[in-house]
């Protein structure tokens, strides 16, 4: 804990703006809620309004953060293509990153994030898939812990937060489920973690500043980004 006080480990917040932007998310907002959560635990942050800008400047980082949206749906007109020198300096930052053991924490809409990016669905297991994946209206809502080995969510009850439920994501290989919800008797993964090839912490969670006021959720991302980073819990 000293160590950290004096050496703080450094998170970027990769937050959707352009093409990772959309009308239904504030991601200002949220990116603001995740960098007061991770701030109060000891955190250096760092936020990123271009996530293809940020996975080319990875070096140094200890967690990476990615709190975007879905770059193949609402994309402004008049938006210029991203070279293809950028996609490539993305790529290769993030794939170097994931091989030297980088932390990764995938909030809510990053789940469908980051498409030009295959390493980035490998590093979190799952994803969002159009046509299969949805969500009833935001309300408040039940979440069950349903792994409470897990350091993240040792010790962790049942909470309700208002929050967007995500129904039928995609895991696309093997995951721990931490959480989940159910509607209409089937149960729905929100909250996961992977190893393989790096630490990585996925919450469906966190669609406006109002989820992030939950205490449940904010000790849940606190103690996902300690995981992730291999951090003391």
């Amino acid at each position: 804990m000293d160590a950290d006080r004096e050496n703080p480990p450094l998170a970027v917040i990769a937050t959707g703006t352009g093409r990772y932007g959309d009308p239904w998310h504030p991601f200002d907002e949220t990116s603001a809620a995740l960098a007061s959560i991770l701030e109060a635990d000891g955190w250096q942050v760092a936020a990123v309004a271009d996530p293809d800008i940020a996975l080319a400047e990875l070096q140094g980082v200890d967690l990476l953060v990615v709190n975007a949206g879905d770059p193949s749906r609402n994309v402004p007109e008049g938006l210029a293509p991203v070279p293809a020198a950028t996609i490539e300096a993305a790529s290769a930052g993030l794939t170097e990153a994931l091989q030297r053991g980088i932390g990764v924490l995938a909030t809510h809409t990053s789940i469908s994030s980051l498409r030009d990016y295959p390493a980035w669905s490998e590093a979190i297991g799952g994803s969002w898939e159009p046509g299969v994946s949805w969500h009833p209206p935001i309300a408040h809502s039940a979440v069950r812990v349903v792994d409470t080995d897990h350091p993240i969510t040792a010790d962790a009850r049942d909470f309700t937060l208002h929050d967007e439920m995500y129904s039928g994501l995609v895991l696309t290989s093997p995951v721990d489920v931490l959480l989940e919800h159910s509607l209409d008797g089937v149960a729905h993964p929100l909250v996961w973690t992977k190893e393989n090839p790096t630490r990585a912490a996925v919450s469906a969670l966190g669609h406006d500043a109002g989820a992030y006021e939950s205490p449940e959720l904010r000790t849940l991302i606190a103690r996902a980004a300690r995981w992730a980073a291999r951090r003391e819990l």
